[in-house]
């Protein structure tokens, strides 16, 4: 069971200190969805604090829809991080595989979101001397490969046995700021592709309720000093899933 997790803790380990960006990305909507009428839902959050909700809908046995939205706001003696970032979506599944118990989903869609950070200098007496104010507003768009399986495979604890599914997403995000200031003025604008390989690991922990672990990489197309590679992904959240198929009805 071990070597199960090597490679998700292998990527958390190579980007726990990466460095800063004005745009740090959200958990992507992973929902495995089987059949029309299945609703899912997670909340997730990082070790920075950004906590990413996510949302999905069967409305046929084929189509569904995607809601996303994520949330942090960090304050340190010298820094202070906002970030506020809404997407929507939708796109097609399908189940497949001997048993009928693999996902492939494909989805697209926009977003839009806000940054702002401030920098502050103290001098030798902690007296602040300096302050930098940046304000970005951006907009978002993405396509997005999910793989995922929900065939048991049984990890024992305390006495008990949690089923656990496996799944890895690719997705590329294009980020173009709208606006960008540094002290009230106007600075140039960035924009960047980003290549974010996915890879997740849930616990069922009863019929509708499982625990998820994320790990992803960020990879710039681009090199940019405000919209870079600079925030990975690295979080444990809860996933819900309401009206999908049951385990005993994918054989």
């Amino acid at each position: 069971m071990i070597k199960n997790f090597k490679l998700p803790l292998f990527i958390a380990t190579i980007f726990v200190s990466s460095c800063s960006s004005v745009y740090m990305p959200n958990v992507p909507n992973t929902p495995m969805l089987s059949q029309k009428g299945e609703f899912s839902g997670g909340v997730h959050i990082s070790p920075k604090f950004n906590t990413s909700i996510n949302g999905a809908y069967a409305v046929s046995d084929h189509i569904g829809v995607l809601f996303s939205g994520s949330y942090i706001d960090k304050e340190k003696e010298s820094k202070d991080y906002r970030q506020k970032l809404v997407e929507i979506g939708g796109g097609w599944f399908d189940t497949f595989g001997p048993d009928n118990n693999r996902i492939i989903e494909i989805y697209a869609g926009v977003g839009t979101g806000s940054t702002n950070r401030v920098f502050r200098e103290f001098d030798d007496n902690d007296n602040l001397i300096k302050t930098d104010l940046e304000e970005i507003t951006y907009n978002k768009t993405f396509l997005q490969v999910n793989y995922s399986s929900k065939k048991k495979r049984n990890f024992r604890l305390f006495g008990n046995n949690y089923p656990l599914n496996y799944g890895t997403a690719l997705r590329i995000s294009n980020v173009e700021m709208k606006t960008f200031t540094r002290n009230s003025i106007g600075q140039v604008r960035e924009g960047n592709v980003f290549l974010e390989p996915i890879f997740f690991t849930r616990m069922r922990l009863s019929e509708a309720v499982q625990l998820q672990y994320t790990t992803s990489g960020t990879f710039g197309l681009n090199s940019r000093k405000f919209i870079s590679a600079g925030n990975s992904i690295f979080t444990i959240g809860v996933v819900v899933n309401l009206g999908g198929k049951k385990p005993s009805e994918t054989k």
